[in-house]
């Protein structure tokens, strides 16, 4: 594995967190979707450049972020406040422990009176973050055919199936029949992950991720000034 090229304390974008050589900011457009987006990010998972939750946040168009803080001595609580949320839109709550995916109910299109939260951070935190908001929406799992591996090579998985953020909302949009969406984030989580392999000095698997992802017939010019 190839040494990080970027140093300790080096600036990096305010909107991609990358340094300036790989900011990814303006690469593609921005993600439209008529479902509502919510993304609760752990304030450990916050402070973190390769967090998909902060790039669901600043890709969504409308995406709605709030940050979660557990109360200590040294911090007040900070949860996700209801009147963040469309008081219009049922909340879908994600989580690997909610109940069955409403297939019924979704499979009428875009759904433009929903609204998903995504619980951003590790297994461990997101149940810990659904205890104190389970009481505002539905909680469910995404259906069972979006198990697929993840694309996610910035982290190990406990598990091949073990979802990034960003990719459960690609699987959840895919869901409700917004197909145009999901292929849009899909893109830039994609290159997400690739741009931060390069800023992190591993080429090597930058290429072979490469190799597997729509990036390059895409956005070639996008890949040409990266690498």
């Amino acid at each position: 594995m190839g040494r990080s090229v970027v140093r300790a304390g080096a600036a990096r974008c305010p909107g991609c967190s990358l340094p300036p050589r790989w900011c990814i900011c303006a690469a593609v457009a921005p993600v439209d979707t008529p479902l509502g987006v919510n993304v609760f990010i752990h304030r450990h998972e916050h402070v973190k450049p390769s967090s998909t939750g902060r790039l669901v946040a600043r890709v969504v168009s409308g995406a709605t972020g709030r940050i979660y803080q557990r109360q200590s001595r040294f911090f007040p609580a900070a949860g996700f406040p209801p009147e963040a949320l469309a008081a219009d839109r049922e909340l879908w709550i994600l989580h690997p422990d909610g109940g069955p995916w409403p297939v019924a109910e979704a499979g009428a299109g875009p759904p433009a009176g929903r609204q998903v939260m995504l619980l951003d951070g590790t297994w461990r935190q997101a149940g810990e973050m659904l205890r104190t908001v389970e009481n505002l929406g539905r909680c469910v799992r995404l259906p069972g055919s979006t198990a697929r591996p993840s694309r996610f090579w910035l982290r190990d998985q406990a598990a091949p199936t073990h979802l990034s953020t960003a990719e459960a909302l690609v699987a959840v949009l895919a869901a409700v029949g917004d197909a145009a969406a999901a292929d849009l984030l899909r893109l830039h989580f994609e290159l997400h992950v690739f741009a931060t392999l390069l800023s992190r000095g591993r080429r090597e698997s930058a290429e072979r991720y490469l190799g597997e992802s729509p990036l390059l017939a895409r956005i070639p010019a996008v890949v040409d000034r990266l690498v």
